[in-house]
């Protein structure tokens, strides 16, 4: 991202026409770069019909220090109006409306006052001096200021102007030196420490320039809102664009660099969600850890919006700290009641902390036929109706399935779910239906301590003694030695209480 430098104008009138204007009271505010003081004097003399000689141009030059590119603008725009409109206004008008970001309209402003016209005084110069700068001719605009220099070396602000220039040529070192001499007079200069801390972000790091715009921030709680808002702007810069959204969008007209930076900022989010799902899909595909510590890092990157708080809980789902999961998606779930995507992750983040009964309610909101035919949304489901003592629901979406590789696994989950939740008699029938489909397993253990277990609640009366009858068909199933003593224990008991079996 880029950091906004900012940038000074040249004198706004001749020193003549100051001499003949300045008021002692504004002359002071103005020496102490008191913009807002300086304008609420001039907008109070105005108000008691004391405007004095040029207040306009003082308005609008005291605007322009503030940042309020557009009551700049628009005072410029009066005074053009009026017959006899000195030349440099026009300047001072292509000056704000370029910082507003209406290039073509600062364009047709300069050309009111192309350099051909200009004359070898310093104010003139000064003026061509800013078209080079603003038509990214910097070393024109450099060997100009150096020339002035040599001529009033009293014109301390030319050093900024010639380290402005250096900056955007990427001399950043050279305007570090060039700069350090004009600190040396001004040492709370908002422009310099600002353009000091820019050069300091390219030398160095963010780190490094924060701190060196500590200086800035320190001073600009007098009456520099420009200040502030360069000092904000440039803080999501330093931080690498943390807080972009709820800084830069309020900035674009203040500054040119805050509507680029945004546009990064959004490119940025776009590619990191981009890289972290792509390296999401790739880990569980090809069960690389590496991928998935990668999404990680991508999706930790992205900022504090909608997709960003997703992003989040992506990246824990990924460490499968779902309990973090939960906070991010909580704090979006009113966006997305009705998106089968966000409910079937928000599902599985309840589930996979044992909220069986809510994660079933998300669950069966999914309509997309696509995820309610995936082994991972039908096996989380069966396992919910399973923890929520509804086991023949689960058998249910077995049935449906089909034979399958995945058939099999969701077979296999109803079976040890079910026993351990001492659902019985649908753990009996799954480990049953194993038993079939893979004689060479040792399946029996499963399905006989089920079968047990079912005779066991039909003892407390917990289960219909008819269920018996089923138990003796699921044991005749198997070929194993110990199936004929169980059945006889059975029968016996069978007869004993009168119960059918045939």
């Amino acid at each position: 991202m880029l950091p906004a430098i900012g940038g000074e104008t040249p004198a706004s009138i001749s020193e003549k026409q100051k001499n003949k204007t300045r008021v002692p009271r504004l002359e002071d505010y103005v020496q102490q770069r008191d913009y807002l003081g300086a304008l609420t004097l001039l907008e109070f003399q105005k108000s008691i019909g004391e405007k004095e000689e040029h207040a306009d141009l003082w308005i609008g030059y005291c605007a322009f220090h503030l940042g309020d590119y557009k009551r700049a603008m628009e005072e410029y725009k009066t005074l053009t109006m009026k017959p006899e409109c000195p030349a440099e206004v026009w300047v001072y008008l292509a000056c704000a409306m370029f910082f507003l970001g209406l290039y073509k309209e600062a364009e047709e402003a300069f050309s009111c006052c192309l350099h051909i016209n200009l004359e070898d005084v310093t104010e003139d110069q000064l003026s061509l001096g800013s078209i080079h700068y603003m038509r990214s001719h910097y070393q024109e605009a450099i060997d100009i200021y150096k020339r002035l220099l040599l001529q009033n070396r009293e014109f301390l602000a030319l050093k900024v102007y010639v380290a402005l220039c250096y900056y955007k040529l990427d001399y950043y070192d050279v305007s570090q030196e060039v700069l350090a001499v004009y600190l040396q007079s001004i040492p709370d200069s908002t422009i310099a420490l600002n353009l000091k801390a820019c050069n300091h972000f390219r030398l160095y790091n963010g780190k490094a320039a924060e701190a060196e715009l500590k200086n800035l921030i320190d001073i600009s709680s007098c009456s520099f809102e420009f200040a502030k808002e360069l000092i904000q702007h440039n803080l999501v810069v330093f931080r690498g664009g943390e807080g972009a959204l709820q800084v830069l969008p309020p900035l674009i007209d203040v500054f040119p660099e805050a509507r680029l930076n945004l546009v990064i900022y959004y490119l940025r989010q776009g590619e990191y969600i981009l890289k972290g799902v792509v390296n999401a899909a790739l880990g569980q595909e090809i069960g690389s850890r590496e991928h998935l510590k990668i999404a990680q890092q991508f999706f930790q990157l992205v900022g504090d919006t909608i997709p960003g708080r997703q992003c989040m809980a992506s990246c824990f789902f990924l460490l499968r700290q779902f309990e973090d999961v939960l906070i991010y998606l909580n704090s979006v779930k009113g966006y997305f009641y009705n998106d089968d995507t966000f409910n079937f992750n928000y599902a599985q983040a309840k589930a996979a902390l044992g909220n069986y009964k809510e994660a079933e309610e998300v669950f069966l909101l999914i309509q997309s036929e696509k995820i309610k035919n995936d082994f991972v949304y039908l096996s989380w489901l069966a396992r919910c109706y399973i923890m929520n003592q509804k086991g023949r629901l689960a058998w249910e979406l077995y049935l449906k399935m089909g034979t399958s590789s995945d058939s099999f696994s969701l077979l296999q989950l109803i079976a040890n779910d079910c026993y351990k939740m001492g659902q019985f008699y649908y753990a009996a029938k799954a480990f049953d239906a194993l038993e079939k489909l893979d004689p060479s397993s040792n399946y029996w253990e499963g399905k006989r301590g089920a079968c047990v277990g079912i005779f066991q609640l039909i003892l407390a009366n917990k289960e219909p003694k008819e269920t018996l009858k089923e138990v003796v068909s699921l044991l005749r199933n198997s070929g194993n030695p110990q199936v004929e003593y169980i059945i006889r224990t059975l029968r016996k008991w069978a007869k004993e209480n009168r119960v059918l079996l045939s």
